[in-house]
């Protein structure tokens, strides 16, 4: 059960690895790491 788990994993992990090097994904990722940024600084 344990090996289903971390396989399931790897590949959500892989998925999300291979999306985030799209260029209109880093481009929102920034974006959305910036506005985490602001509203941190803001407290």
């Amino acid at each position: 059960m344990r090996l289903m788990r971390t396989a399931a994993l790897v590949g959500i992990g892989k998925k999300l690895y291979d999306e985030s090097r799209k260029p209109q994904n880093q481009a929102r990722i920034k974006a959305a790491v910036a506005k985490v940024r602001e509203r941190r600084n803001q407290r």
